[in-house]
C-alpha cells in the first residue's frame, strides 16, 4: 500500500537548508580538461580551491564552461585566480544548492562543499538533466 502522506525532503525543502551541512571534500582533481565534480546530495554551499598556475572555470553545466551555450550569457563560469606567490587562489564560499560542478583549467583542485540531506535527483530539470542546465546563467 502507497504511504501517500510520506514526503521525501526536496530542493525548497527549508529546514534541509538551516543545519550545518555534511562535510564533503575532494582534493587534487585534475581539470586540465573538463570535469565534473557529483555530489551524493545537494550542497548547501561550496567552494573551490585553484593549486595550479592557470586560471580555472568553474561552471554548472559544461555548455557553460565551454562558452557554447544557447541560453545567454553563453559564457557561464566564474574564475578562481591561478596559485601564486601570494598562495592559492580560492572562491569565496558560495551558498548555492547544486548537484554537480564542472570544472577546467589545471591539474590541481580541491573543492570542499557543505551536504544537505536532498538527493540529486531532486534537482532533476527535464529528462535527465540534473542541475539547472538549459537555465539562462548556467548554460
Amino acid at each position: 500500500m502507497a504511504q501517500s502522506w510520506k514526503m521525501d525532503v526536496g530542493i525548497n525543502h527549508v529546514g534541509a537548508y538551516q543545519v550545518s551541512g555534511k562535510p564533503y571534500a575532494q582534493a587534487d582533481i585534475n581539470a586540465s580538461s573538463a570535469v565534473t565534480v557529483s555530489f551524493p546530495y545537494v550542497t548547501k554551499w561550496v567552494q573551490v580551491t585553484n593549486k595550479t598556475e592557470t586560471p580555472l572555470k568553474v561552471g554548472f553545466s559544461a555548455l557553460g564552461i565551454a562558452g557554447t551555450a544557447d541560453v545567454l550569457p553563453a559564457k557561464s563560469y566564474f574564475t578562481v585566480n591561478a596559485s601564486s606567490s601570494n598562495g592559492y587562489g580560492v572562491s569565496e564560499i558560495f551558498e548555492m544548492k547544486v548537484s554537480q560542478l564542472f570544472l577546467l583549467g589545471g591539474n590541481g583542485v580541491d573543492v570542499v562543499a557543505g551536504l544537505t540531506n536532498i538527493l540529486p535527483e531532486r534537482t532533476l530539470m527535464g529528462v535527465g538533466l540534473l542541475n539547472w542546465s538549459g537555465s539562462a546563467g548556467v548554460g
